[in-house]
């Protein structure tokens, strides 16, 4: 059996690494399943998991005597960095697309709030870090940067933060942040919902008013979602007109796929010519659609599948790169492949075709017109679903390349001693943003499945996890024991509580926010997904994933960034 006990006992050996790093995630997963009431913290678990493992090791002696860690501190350090890269580039590729559409009219409030939260946040760590830390320890400010970000649930931000400190060579004497870290992420996950609830009290909320008000504003105001109609040219006015002149004294976005004249349907262009009493199958925006009547003739019933045609609708998957960041209005569907694009189908999500709308690796488009035609489209497009199945790995490792180049760059800075680097972390998560946002301009195809994406954000996240864990295990006992441990927690407590509850009564009283709404805003500006599933299970609509995807980015772009601006500036 000596086999068998060398696989936990020889630290150096790459058999023992290995079984280590299974056994930590393995265990750490299993029990991040585990729900207290309707909260549970996932694969964050596997932090903890290490810990224990970390802890054992040091306790009994096994552990590498060069570093005192469950094995070779360089491996420690080169998995727990190359997962931090693989996890923050994956976040950026994923809310690159959305990041700056996120700052418009609606979300623009909702991004207020969140960087109200994150600047709070900070604020409330440094006050209880002046009142309850010692000062005149150098460790003490990075440790409560740990508890900080175990607060606010936001592991990218604590791997941000542990790479400033080597960038400054920080000597923490035996201290790991990971251990502030550790202390204050439950009662961070409970804190955040908790402040939802205790908002909805304190300002009386009553969650059916709100409901009600959800309901009534998509009624009042309906997104641009696609409505079909038949219509019969009545205004006398349009006779001899274009199709394009149509779309032009509309003023609106409207799109014609099946048109008869006498006789004859066919697939119309802008060149079309409108006759009084022809008939049109049109789409337009569902708050366009009275206009579009009243502007052209009144609806009809026709049932176009019935007309001898050969005018057929398809969806298409847009797979092919020479495609991608073009809008409708340069791909000229109409004029030059005698087809109309309906809708436009991205992420789940319906949109309007648009010539302005820029086509994107993975859209499914509504395409209607001719068989041949259709088909013509399809072989331009793609419709290829077994190359999407493939994701493109090489964009991914040379924007990886290209993030960890740029975070290597040194800004000067007066006043800063050691010139300031994005590092790791923040130049990885920029160059992703940028690539998911403008990356079609360089004919760079950045598109990866959901599924895909989130296996390598969870694949860099458990590594990450599992080796802080390994290596905050060899004294974290005595953190919690004889150290600070129960400050950090109630420390941390209130850097999560005090933050939500001012902002969120400001988004309420000042904003007018729907409390759905806000939900997903205080979910999203803490990148915590138990408070999401929280929201969601409260809520009977998407109120509140709609405001965490809209502060999602903004939110954890800046928690990275605070975190090295912390330790850079104030260390």
């Amino acid at each position: 059996m000596d086999w068998f006990q060398s696989l936990f006992t020889n630290t150096g050996s790459v058999a023992h690494i290995v079984v280590l790093y299974c056994l930590v995630i393995a265990v750490g997963v299993v029990l991040g399943k585990i729900k207290f009431g309707s909260i549970s913290l996932g694969v964050t678990f596997v932090l903890f998991a290490g810990i224990v493992v970390g802890h054992i090791y040091n306790a009994t002696g096994i552990a590498d005597p060069d570093g005192g860690y469950a094995c070779p501190a360089k491996v420690l350090t080169f998995i727990q960095d190359f997962g931090l890269i693989l996890f923050v580039y994956c976040i950026g590729l994923q809310v690159g697309p959305g990041f700056f559409q996120s700052f418009k009219k609606g979300g623009m409030q909702m991004n207020l709030i969140t960087i109200g939260i994150v600047t709070l946040n900070v604020l409330t760590m440094l006050a209880l870090y002046y009142l309850v830390f010692d000062t005149n320890d150098k460790t003490s400010l990075p440790m409560a940067v740990g508890v900080l970000y175990g607060a606010v649930t936001n592991t990218p931000g604590l791997g941000a933060a542990q790479e400033a400190i080597n960038t400054l060579g920080i000597d923490m004497g035996g201290q790991n942040i990971a251990n502030g870290y550790a202390c204050a992420y439950p009662l961070g996950v409970v804190g955040i919902i908790g402040a939802t609830i205790a908002i909805r009290y304190i300002l009386r909320i009553k969650l059916e008013k709100e409901e009600e008000e959800i309901r009534r504003n998509q009624e009042d105001n309906p997104h641009a979602k696609p409505h079909y109609m038949s219509l019969r040219v009545e205004n006398k006015s349009l006779e001899g007109k274009t199709i394009l002149q149509l779309s032009e004294f509309l003023g609106r976005t409207f799109v014609c796929t099946h048109y008869r004249h006498g006789e004859e349907v066919f697939t119309p262009n802008k060149e079309t010519v409108l006759h009084v009493g022809d008939e049109m199958y049109s789409v337009c925006a569902e708050d366009d659609a009275e206009a579009v009547v009243a502007f052209i003739g009144q609806q009809i019933e026709v049932d176009w599948q019935q007309e001898e045609t050969p005018i057929i609708s398809k969806r298409i998957l847009v797979t092919q790169s020479a495609v991608n960041g073009k809008t409708f209005g340069q791909m000229h569907f109409s004029s030059m492949y005698g087809v109309n694009v309906t809708r436009i189908t991205r992420t789940g999500m319906d949109l309007f075709a648009d010539r302005s709308l820029r086509i994107q690796i993975g859209d499914r488009l509504m395409v209607v017109g001719p068989q041949d035609c259709v088909e013509r489209v399809e072989r331009l497009l793609g419709n290829s679903i077994k190359r999407l199945d493939h994701p493109n790995v090489g964009s991914i490792f040379l924007g990886i390349l290209v993030g960890i180049i740029f975070g290597s760059i040194p800004f000067q800075f007066p006043g800063m001693a050691t010139p300031l680097k994005l590092g790791l972390a923040g130049g990885p998560l920029i160059i992703a943003i940028l690539a998911g946002c403008y990356g079609y301009k360089f004919h760079l195809v950045t598109y990866t499945t959901t599924s895909a994406n989130l296996l390598l954000r969870e694949i860099g996240l458990i590594l990450f996890l599992a080796s802080v864990g390994i290596k905050a295990g060899s004294n974290f006992w005595n953190t919690v024991a004889d150290g600070d441990g129960l400050t950090y927690v109630w420390v941390g407590f209130l850097i999560t509580v005090i933050p939500l509850l001012i902002m969120g009564t400001i988004a309420r009283l000042r904003f007018k926010l729907n409390y759905f709404t806000l939900m997903g805003v205080i979910a999203g500006s803490t990148t915590d997904p138990p408070a999401l599933g929280y929201a969601n299970q409260t809520a009977n609509n998407d109120a509140a994933s709609v405001g965490y995807s809209t502060v999602y980015p903004l939110a954890m772009f800046l928690r990275i960034l605070v975190a090295q601006s912390i330790i850079l500036f104030l260390c």
